[in-house]
C-alpha cells in the first residue's frame, strides 16, 4: 500500500502521514493512530511497537545513541561505569 493510499483510507492528510513516517510529527493524535491501525488491520499497541516481545536490542541501540550524543568525558563515563558495576553486583546478590 502506498503512502497516498493509506492516507486516503485512513482519512488523514498525506503530509501528516509523511511527517509521522519521517518522525517529524512524533506525537500523532490517538484518533490518527486508531485510523491507521484500523486500515492496517492491527491495533495501536502493535502499530507503536509496544507489543513486541523482545525489542531489547533496539532499546540498547537507542540508549547507546543517546549516550554518544552526550559527548561525555572519560571521567564522566567512569562515573556511570561505577553505577553499572553496582547494578551488576546487586543483580548477582539477588540471585543467590
Amino acid at each position: 500500500m502506498t503512502l497516498t493510499e493509506l492516507a486516503e483510507k485512513a482519512n488523514i492528510s498525506k503530509s501528516n502521514l509523511s511527517n509521522i513516517e519521517r518522525n517529524i510529527n512524533t506525537n500523532p493524535s490517538i484518533r490518527v493512530l486508531e485510523r491507521l491501525a484500523e486500515v492496517l488491520d492491527t491495533d495501536v499497541v502493535t502499530l507503536l511497537g509496544m507489543g513486541e516481545e523482545d525489542n531489547t536490542q533496539d532499546y540498547y541501540e537507542e540508549f547507546l545513541q543517546r549516550l554518544r550524543e552526550l559527548n561525555l568525558t572519560r571521567e564522566e563515563l567512569e562515573e556511570y561505569e561505577r553505577v553499572l558495576e553496582f547494578i551488576e553486583w546487586k543483580k548477582k546478590k539477588s540471585r543467590t
